[in-house]
């Protein structure tokens, strides 16, 4: 006869590749059901980007067959629970597990393509995912979603007024763009520009979230403080090119988020921009703003290179067309948007289960 206590204890022996433990310690495990010939359970996984969960599937598969009963039919459920180390009496942003920004040392490096492609990404795995635009000054996201002209709608909630992100490709879009003239300058002293930030957070339904990505303005000035300083971020991902000028203001802005009176982790390091691959060649990658920069920056910080994303005129196009290139299925470029998305959310989950593990040695 077969018995829940031989299937745990053989899946005792399955460790996640990246939290280091085994599932049935990871509380990974749930819903064993045994019938005369079959085993069946769900594997909870810290996130549904996770890029491993093919292999970990396969791993209780074996497990199974090698510590229980190598006939046996296994069928393995997966589904997820997004981690997330928010205290409960946070009030910003109540709902929202993991808040995620996207910065750069300066501007032109495709910081708002990548905060809107890695929104997108993470939606298409199930993930629950919202976009903030608070690039005050030149917001972007109202184009590159195809909303150039819209108004997001305002309904009372508990009698306060509140802001209704609206639902675009999957996501909650939000950004300062839908409340101003788009033709006009936008002429703010750093005060005003980060109290209009903060309406954003706090005057907005976002609802539960599993991932709130924040496209923030170039460079290491107020709206970067005020974020540190007012919300509860999990981490920033910096976004940089391979060529020296920008490694330059990516690596001050990485020291900048690193400072004792802010103390954002960053969580690793995307290189926009790493090669050009011509339509027509599309096996041909030519290096015209230098060869691994990215890479380089990231081993000398110690911080992981969450992806690499070539130069592509359909990048440029979709964006420009109101449709993020994640989108697409079979292309070059949204993969790379995938694999990154996978990255971010797996090292996401890496830190908030080291934070677990540190909080529970105390």
């Amino acid at each position: 006869m077969l018995t829940k206590e031989q299937v745990v204890n053989a899946l005792r022996h399955v460790e996640d590749p990246d939290l280091k433990k085994d599932l049935i310690s990871l509380n990974m495990i749930e819903n064993i059901n045994i019938q005369e010939d079959s085993i069946s359970f769900t594997l909870v996984l810290t996130t549904p980007a996770c890029p491993l969960k093919g292999k970990m599937k396969q791993d209780c598969i074996d497990a199974i067959h090698r510590y229980v009963d190598p006939g046996v039919k296994v069928s393995v459920e997966l589904t997820s629970r997004v981690t997330s180390r928010r205290k409960e009496a946070e009030d910003v942003l109540r709902g929202v597990k993991n808040i995620i920004a996207i910065a750069s040392g300066k501007g032109g490096v495709g910081k708002s393509t990548i905060a809107a492609n890695l929104a997108v990404a993470l939606g298409q795995t199930g993930a629950r995912v919202g976009l903030l635009d608070a690039d005050i000054y030149g917001p972007s996201v109202p184009l590159m979603f195809g909303l150039p002209v819209a108004r997001p709608e305002v309904v009372q909630i508990d009698g306060k007024p509140k802001v209704i992100p609206i639902p675009r490709y999957g996501i909650q879009v939000l950004s300062i763009g839908f409340f101003i003239d788009a033709s006009q300058a936008l002429i703010w002293r750093g005060p005003m520009a980060s109290n209009a930030l903060m309406q954003l957070f706090k005057d907005t339904e976002w609802g539960d979230l599993d991932y709130l990505i924040i496209d923030t303005p170039p460079g290491t000035g107020d709206i970067h403080l005020t974020l540190a300083q007012q919300v509860p971020m999990t981490g920033v991902a910096i976004v940089t090119t391979p060529q020296e000028v920008a490694l330059a203001d990516a690596r001050k802005a990485i020291t900048m988020f690193r400072q004792e009176q802010i103390r954002i982790p960053v969580i690793g390091l995307i290189e926009n921009m790493s090669w050009f691959t011509p339509a027509e060649l599309p096996g041909n990658r030519y290096y015209i703003f230098g060869k691994e920069g990215g890479k380089r920056l990231a081993e000398e910080h110690h911080i992981p290179l969450l992806g690499q994303i070539p130069v592509v005129q359909g990048i440029c196009e979709s964006g420009d067309e109101g449709l993020p290139v994640a989108l697409s299925e079979n292309s070059p470029e949204s993969l790379a948007f995938r694999q990154m998305a996978e990255t971010v959310a797996q090292q996401i989950a890496i830190r908030n289960a080291f934070l677990d593990a540190m909080n529970a040695t105390a």
